[in-house]
Formats: C-alpha cells, sequence, structure tokens
C-alpha cells in the first residue's frame, strides 16, 4: 500500500492487451504492398485517419458483397466539377449502388463532363471579377464555363420538350432517368457520366433540394417559356421521389448507406426510417421499421458545430435510422476530404471483388 492507501501496480498485475482480446496494430510496410487493396488494409492496421479509411472499406465490402442489402450512395459538395465522377460511374457499373441521393449541382456538372466537355483549373493570376466577365465559374480551385451551362440547359429544354404532353408531372429520379437516357443516346460508349450509368443500370438518382441547381432553373426556365406560348409545363412533384424511394426501401431485406459530405442528401435518405416508423403509428398502415444495417460516412465536419453533415451514427441511432452496433450493425466514419479517402476505398474495394 502507498501512503495515500491506495494499492501499487505491481508489473505482474497489469494486463497484456491478449488476455482482453484487444487486436493488436501493424506498422505500415510499404515494401510488402503491391495493390491499392494491401495498402488500404494495412492502414486499417494503424491509427488515426488511416486506421478510419482501412476500417470504411471493409464495412462497405460487406455491404456490398451482401445480396439482401439495398446499397444507397449519398453525395454532397462539388464532386464531379472536382473530377470524381467516374467512382460513381464505377460504383454503379459495378452494381455497388443500387439508389443515388444527390445534389442537382453535381449532375448538372456531371453532364458537362459526360457530353465531353472540361472543367478548368482555377489560375491564381485572374481575380473573381475578372473570371465573372469571362464566364468562369469558380468552384474552389475549379472552373466551371458559363458556356458549358448554357449547352446543359439545351439538353435539358430537348429532353422536356419531348416529355411534354407525355406526363402531367415529373419527380427528380423520373427526369434524370430521361436525361440519362437522352446521354445514352447522343453520346458515344467512351463518355461516361453519371446518369448515363444509372439509366443504362436502372439505378434511380434523386435530387431532394432539385430547385437549388442549375437543374432547377433550368426547370423554371422551362415552365416560363411554356407558360409565355400558351402551353401547359410539366409540374414538378418532389413527394413522387419520396414515396419512390420509400416504397424500394421499405421492399428491401436489409440497408446500406456510403454517405459522401452530408446535407440533405444524406439526411433525406436516411429519414426514411423515421418516415416508415410515422406511417405505422400516424396512419396506421403502409409503414414499417427499417434501419441502416450499414453505413459509411466520408466527411471533414466535426460533430461540435451541430449540423447534420458532422452528425455521428451513434447519434443517428437514436433517431431510429441505423442499427446499433450492439444489434449487429456496421458502421465507420471518415474524418477526410472526400477526394483523399474516397478512391482509395473504392479502389479497394473494386480490387477485392475482382478476386
Amino acid at each position: 500500500m502507498s501512503r495515500t492507501g491506495k494499492k501499487i501496480r505491481k508489473t505482474g498485475d497489469l494486463s497484456d492487451g491478449a488476455s482482453d482480446k484487444l487486436e493488436p496494430l501493424a506498422s505500415l510496410d510499404l515494401s510488402s504492398i503491391h495493390t491499392i487493396s494491401d495498402l488500404v488494409y494495412a492502414m486499417g492496421k494503424c491509427s488515426f485517419g488511416a486506421r478510419s479509411v482501412g476500417e470504411a472499406a471493409e464495412v462497405v465490402q460487406d455491404m456490398v458483397e451482401d445480396e439482401d442489402c439495398f446499397k444507397v450512395l449519398t453525395l454532397s459538395g462539388a464532386m464531379t466539377p472536382a473530377k470524381m465522377g467516374l467512382i460513381v460511374c464505377d460504383m454503379i457499373d459495378r452494381g455497388m449502388t443500387d439508389a443515388v441521393v444527390t445534389t442537382g449541382a453535381i449532375m448538372a456538372h456531371g453532364m458537362v463532363e459526360s457530353t465531353g466537355r472540361a472543367h478548368f483549373k482555377h489560375s491564381e493570376f485572374m481575380n473573381d471579377v475578372q473570371l465573372y466577365h469571362k464566364g468562369y465559374n469558380r468552384i474552389y480551385d475549379t472552373i466551371e464555363l458559363e458556356r458549358s451551362l448554357d449547352d446543359m440547359e439545351l439538353i435539358f429544354r430537348d429532353v422536356m420538350e419531348k416529355a411534354t404532353g407525355e406526363s402531367e408531372s415529373l419527380g427528380s429520379y423520373a427526369l434524370n432517368w430521361l436525361i440519362g437516357k437522352h446521354l445514352a443516346e447522343n453520346t458515344t460508349k467512351d463518355q461516361r457520366g453519371i446518369l448515363k450509368s444509372a439509366y443504362l443500370k436502372k439505378v434511380p438518382v434523386y435530387v431532394p433540394s432539385f430547385t437549388d441547381s442549375e437543374l432547377g432553373l433550368d426547370f423554371g426556365v422551362y415552365m416560363r417559356r411554356m407558360k409565355l406560348a400558351g402551353k401547359t409545363p410539366i409540374r414538378y412533384d418532389a413527394f413522387a421521389d419520396l414515396e419512390d424511394y420509400t416504397d424500394r426501401v421499405l421492399a428491401s431485406k436489409k440497408l446500406g448507406i456510403l454517405t459522401i459530405g452530408g446535407g440533405v442528401p444524406r439526411n433525406w435518405a436516411q429519414q426514411v426510417g423515421p418516415y416508415l416508423d410515422i406511417i405505422n403509428k400516424r396512419v396506421g398502415s403502409g409503414g414499417g421499421f427499417k434501419r441502416f444495417d450499414y453505413a459509411v460516412r466520408i466527411c471533414p465536419e466535426p460533430v461540435h458545430w451541430g449540423g447534420l453533415s458532422g452528425c455521428t451514427y451513434s447519434e443517428g441511432v437514436s433517431w431510429g435510422k441505423i442499427v446499433p452496433r450492439s444489434e449487429g450493425g456496421r458502421y465507420a466514419e471518415v474524418f477526410s476530404d472526400a477526394t483523399i479517402a474516397w478512391p482509395l476505398i473504392i479502389k479497394a474495394v473494386m480490387e477485392r471483388l475482382s478476386r
């Protein structure tokens, strides 16, 4: 005993880690790494951000390999101007996602690259006033040409004019389907794009905040043009998206979600659990109890700001959105720029699936 009366720890009383089934870490040995999969697996045996990347890849792999799982990809942030669009295409083409929930901006900028147009690196020698007069829209360190967005409006107009008279209203998933069909029929095989892949693989793409986007503005222009011509425009129906997505979720046995960023796409995709729950409580039938069994979030926002993008999955458990780990839920959180972590994770999983 010490003078304070507390028992002094002796070497023989100290645990060795193994007795408590603690998992040992391993040094990152680059000499033994030959693939991205090797690298990401080894990172999972390290600490800090490296470990989160490795653990996230394991959850994504298990989610993708689970044949009973309805897999949802949510996207926010300027991922297509940042040139991450082909990762989404790969995920769709390889069956790694069954639904995409995203922003209209990501889809509009994605149309630019899928039609063979370019985004550009911002020049530090041009200020924002100069950029405006030249029609160069800046997204941090990347330039989107205003003329490219004008070209996308022409495509959008063509799609809407062909649909007019065939439908009284459209949700964003139905509209994105028509755009994807147009791209599939009017671009070359090597011109890949998110909406094109989604159309070919029959994967719905939902844009819950549709009016907050270039596509939403194009829809507004279309309605004004139709009214000036004395014609009845197609109405936009946001609830068509909600019900279509809810039906697909309700029909699934298990659920998985990979979230890039956060924002409206994340919340809209995850609120389906509470929605189905309150349908049963407030309507009496037609609902159910559904939670996400797998979940991976890649986002640098910390939780203490109180925004949804930084919300942890354990917090989501309290809302009935996520299956807790104690009941078999699998989830991982990667606090990183998605343009760094996301390619590593998806490439590692792609390599493992091709074995």
